[in-house]
């Protein structure tokens, strides 16, 4: 046996902390500013911030240097060029304009208690002002749809998605936060996104990291039109929240429990690998669905993949257009993606829910913006927005920046879609092996006509 000396230690090793990189806080430097992407956000933002200045006053906020055109300026400047922290922003907006704002001198301290004690609701009230002028300028563009969604809008007004997020874990442990011995989430966020455009519709924050999605519901119902589809998950089933939508003419593509009881009162598709039928739910409940659903079973490798619609004419959606829009539901899980990861939300400043707020209300808005300059790309290229990258128009925007200095480019859209910057990857790569796979796994059963099928049902 060996002895360890009086200066000797024995080494422990520790396995090191998994970090996750998207939640690190950043460390870079801010990027460059650009006259032409500063201009398009002034046009589309400034307006609106001024506008609200009444509303402003009539809250009983007095006359302030960080007044809210000045901490919409700042916030969305910290976000769009991923300033690393507070301090670097108070430096800068110390020596540059940002924005539509002069240059002001301002502590740090000052701007971080303005983050904690202007209301919120001012810059969701910009937001939620931008967003019906940015689904207009969306509408008004020629560029195609994909051909499921141009499918689903012959048939519906419009097609949304819902879906809710929790937001990540607080780091600056400020006031009562000191206390806390666990960690401290910034409460979850609630979206109604609509799937032509890519637009957020309805946004919503609870700083409540436990609040079920179910219980968002009822403030949705206001915002869904006779004639709209909606697409959800799991989180929002429910017999009650199914029969409301059928009652209000709203329709629905979701997924069905595995564990659902049900009488099945018609066999539309009945094969080795597709099921559809119309069904009775809650055949042993106090309180069943009113309303018959469609059930609508995939059997792709091994797997048996359930759908839910309350669109019992398989003319208006047929079987793959079932299963094809429930995949649809994941662009509202890249735009949370992108929110989080692009643009920032992933890490969140302050530890007051009225920070954290506004931080979600501004990431949402530059989203918006972000969205917009993509389309517009997509409309300048003739192609559709989901063949578009979001993430590298957004990258593409710093060589835009740096040819604009060097006198060789004045728009980003036309600089964006121009062929020889194909390199830059704005239109999403097709990957052939990909959809090989896609096509070899889809029953054969999709690829029959539909007047057949319904001809051999007697539909």
């Amino acid at each position: 046996m060996v002895s360890l000396g009086m200066n000797e230690q024995k080494t422990e090793h520790k396995r090191p902390a998994v970090l996750s990189r998207d939640h690190a806080r950043p460390r870079n430097q801010p990027s460059l500013s650009d006259p032409e992407i500063e201009a398009r956000l002034a046009e589309l933002v400034s307006p609106l911030t001024y506008a609200l200045v009444n509303q402003y006053h009539n809250l009983g906020l007095r006359e302030r240097i960080l007044t809210l055109p000045v901490m919409v300026a700042m916030v969305l400047t910290m976000i769009w060029r991923q300033v690393p922290a507070v301090a670097e922003l108070v430096r800068m907006v110390t020596r540059d304009s940002l924005l539509w704002t002069p240059p002001i001198r301002v502590s740090q301290k000052a701007f971080s208690l303005r983050l904690g004690s202007l209301p919120e609701q001012l810059f969701r009230s910009v937001l939620l002002e931008l967003l019906p002028k940015l689904l207009e300028r969306s509408k008004a563009r020629s560029r195609p749809q994909s051909p499921i969604v141009a499918r689903a809008l012959r048939h519906f007004e419009r097609v949304l998605i819902i879906d809710a997020s929790t937001l990540e874990e607080l780091f600056r442990k400020v006031g009562p936060l000191r206390e806390e011995s666990k960690p401290i989430l910034g409460g979850k966020m609630f979206g109604l996104l609509d799937l032509p455009s890519k637009l957020p519709i309805q946004l919503w924050h609870d700083p409540n990291p436990d609040t079920s999605d179910r219980s968002f519901l009822v403030r949705v119902q206001q915002f869904l039109a006779p004639g709209t589809l909606l697409l959800f998950d799991l989180g929002f089933y429910g017999f009650e929240w199914f029969d409301w939508l059928t009652d209000h003419s709203v329709w629905f593509v979701s997924r069905a429990k595995q564990d659902g009881v049900y009488d099945i009162t018609r066999r539309l598709v009945d094969t080795e690998r597709v099921h559809d039928y119309l069904v009775q739910f809650g055949k042993h409940r106090s309180s069943p669905c009113k309303h018959p659903l469609r059930l609508v079973e995939v059997l792709i490798k091994g797997r048996w993949y359930r759908y839910l619609t309350n669109v019992l004419d398989p003319m208006v959606l047929s079987t793959a257009d079932v299963m094809d829009l429930y995949e649809q539901r994941w662009r509202i899980e890249d735009a949370i993606l992108l929110v989080k990861r692009l643009l920032g939300l992933a890490y969140l400043w302050t530890g007051s829910v009225n920070g954290v707020a506004l931080q979600v209300w501004a990431s949402w808005l530059l989203y918006a913006v972000l969205v917009d300059l993509s389309d517009a790309v997509a409309d300048k290229l003739g192609v559709s927005l989901q063949t578009i990258s979001f993430e590298m128009v957004y990258r593409g925007l710093y060589h835009f920046t740096q040819a604009h200095s060097k006198g060789q480019a004045s728009d980003p859209i036309a600089y964006l879609a121009a062929p020889e910057q194909s390199d830059l990857g704005i239109i999403k790569r097709h990957r052939k092996s990909v959809e090989r796979d896609r096509r070899a796994n889809r029953p054969e059963e999709f690829d029959y006509q539909l007047d057949n099928v319904l001809a051999a049902l007697n539909f």
